[in-house]
């Protein structure tokens, strides 16, 4: 199979790209708005042209002609200019404007140009900076970094600022395993955010899968590659958030930006032509068409072996299997199984999407690991008050009801967290009942509606000693049940120190105070309870992959747990004991302790 993207040997540049049914593909050199045009030459479903040279740092882009006949999924356009789907750099990052969607509207103006780059010495393969049990740490680059004032201002915001020595010390202090980015990759705002003066804040939107976004990354694939050099160096892993779900190019109202001006059959569609949409985002990649599959795979390898990444997470993971319906045996899996690189990597599923029987909590392969959300809820019900200890002892022992019974020398998939990027920060979990999303300009109707939050008397912002104590109470039991709980633990970025978004819990729009993180106000005492907790559990992971076989769960006069005590109404204390460790829940005095072997 001929690599597609550019490739250059023996003083020469190939460009190829996918574009089964067009008539005719022109590769599109440009030297500022100077624009040269060279007719391609069909290779079965591919377009290929070399040229003499090494073109290194030539801005290229695409065009395709054929049938305009966006009813039949046919979008070809000589107008549009089509950014290569295996683009690694840009020269700028994504605009939205109407007249990526109107035919004959020439857009040369609007879109990025890949540029053509210098082949990197592949990094040398090593395990995955990883281990099970261990913390991920979510993190939103740009956010995260945007208000560090020990962070140079010229790197505050970007990939490079994660390499700087204040953020490794910061991730050093709570034992981080791995850090987990949002997406990275070039990404579009949405086409209802610009006229609302707003902009996609989290990347979830992407366009080209493959080319690092130009403004969190200004210096491309070696500045991801060092960034994760310096991360290894301290022991620390790195995953991206991938979404390979859906791309920018929306619905039928959409922009023709890449794949849809070249092979909208990357697309998935319904048998009378119109576009799935299991991803709320009008579109939806079809992983039955084995281009798309390629295309993912080719992503992954590129990140493993240009910068060193140990893994991934799968937006919306279903989707990948999804043929239309979601199948545990698809093809993907076999895929990345059987990739001599992939297959050293972690693979994190979100396991849910919009689509029919879209919710697929525990049924990813077997050495994936899982988001589950359904630890998040039920531990948040029960502190709360919602919920009893019987399912608190379920999601603290691992979820065997969603991922079953966890082999002697098996580990736990499930990853347990209490907050993400979407939804409320930990924080606001405490402090508020309802959403306040106003900002985001939809009426308070985007986000969450049931979030199993509570406020401890006072909606938001509080000088009230007494409602600020109960809070903080209540952020070091959720944070004791989580750092207590078998399984890998997740944190967001923030979250150790009680980082808040003034009740937005959907700022995915919000590139501002509301999104970025105020380090300057953090609440350090609960940030040093967190680092206590994280130093605890990292001196014995192996503590947290499975129940031990000398575990026990004991009622409050040190018994052994009686079915009584697992049903007595109002059952607020939960203790249990394994190999030397000591865990206590006591939800009447809002704490949590945990001891280990002395």
């Amino acid at each position: 199979m001929r690599p597609l993207g550019v490739s250059l040997r023996d003083g020469r540049t190939r460009f190829a790209v996918r574009s089964p049914i067009a008539d005719q593909v022109w590769l599109c050199l440009f030297d500022g708005a100077s624009e040269t045009r060279h007719a391609m030459t069909r290779d079965g479903s591919d377009w290929v042209l070399e040229l003499p040279g090494e073109r290194i740092g030539v801005c290229y882009g695409y065009r395709a002609s054929g049938t305009w006949a966006p009813e039949r999924g046919l979008w070809f356009d000589p107008a549009k200019l089509l950014v290569d789907p295996y683009a690694t750099e840009l020269d700028r990052r994504f605009v939205q404007d109407p007249r990526l969607g109107e035919f004959g509207a020439d857009t040369a103006e609007l879109v990025p140009k890949a540029i053509v780059q210098s082949p990197l010495e592949p990094v040398a393969l090593q395990p995955a900076h990883f281990a099970r049990g261990g913390l991920i740490y979510e993190i939103n680059p740009r956010a995260f970094t945007r208000l560090h004032l020990d962070v140079p201002e010229h790197l505050r915001g970007t990939i490079g600022a994660l390499a700087h020595p204040a953020i490794l010390a910061h991730l050093k202090k709570l034992h981080v395993t791995a850090i987990e980015l949002m997406p990275i990759v070039a990404w579009i705002d949405e086409r209802h955010l610009p006229p609302l003066g707003l902009v996609n804040a989290w990347g979830y939107n992407p366009v080209a899968m493959m080319a690092l976004d130009p403004g969190l990354c200004p210096g491309g694939v070696a500045e991801l590659r060092e960034t994760v050099s310096a991360l290894h160096a301290e022991g620390i892993g790195v995953l991206l958030d991938m979404v390979f779900n859906h791309s920018g190019e929306s619905d039928v109202h959409g922009g023709v930006i890449s794949l849809r001006g070249l092979d909208n059959m990357a697309y998935a569609h319904a048998p009378d032509g119109s576009l799935i949409n299991d991803t709320g985002c009008g579109n939806t990649l079809d992983f039955a068409n084995p281009a798309t599959r390629r295309l993912a795979l080719d992503a992954m390898r590129h990140f493993v072996r240009s910068c060193g990444v140990d893994g991934f997470r799968f937006d919306l993971a279903p989707v990948l299997a999804r043929g239309p319906g979601f199948d545990a045996e698809a093809p993907i899996f076999a895929e990345i199984a059987a990739d001599p690189l992939l297959s050293t990597r972690v693979m994190i599923a979100e396991p849910w999407d919009i689509g029919p029987g879209g919710y697929q909590l525990g049924q990813f392969p077997e050495n994936w690991l899982e988001w589950n959300d359904r630890f998040r809820d039920d531990v948040r019900r029960f502190w709360k008050g919602e919920e009893g200890i019987g399912m608190l002892a379920t999601r603290i022992a691992g979820s065997t009801d969603l991922f079953g019974e966890i082999p002697p020398d098996g580990a736990c998939r499930s990853v347990n967290f209490l907050a993400a990027h979407d939804g409320f920060t930990l924080a606001d979990t405490v402090s508020y009942e309802h959403r306040h999303n106003w900002a985001n300009g939809e009426q308070n109707r985007d986000g969450h509606g049931e979030n199993f939050s509570w406020n401890n008397g006072v909606e938001g912002p509080t000088h009230d000693a007494e409602v600020v104590a109960l809070r903080r109470a209540d952020l070091k039991a959720l944070l004791g049940t989580l750092f207590a709980s078998t399984g890998t633990i997740m944190l967001t970025a923030g979250d150790e120190f009680g980082r808040t978004q003034q009740g937005n819990n959907n700022a995915y729009c919000q590139d501002n105070g509301i999104s970025w993180v105020d380090w300057e106000n953090r609440d350090k005492e609960l940030e040093n309870h967190v680092a206590m907790l994280a130093a605890l559990r990292s001196s014995n992971l192996e503590q947290f992959l499975r129940l031990s076989p000398d575990f026990q769960w004991l009622n409050a006069q040190g018994g052994e747990m009686t079915v009584q005590d697992w049903e007595a109404p109002g059952a607020d204390r939960l203790e249990w004991r394994a190999d030397g460790w000591q865990f206590t829940i006591d939800r009447k005095g809002r704490r949590v302790t945990i001891s280990a072997p002395s």
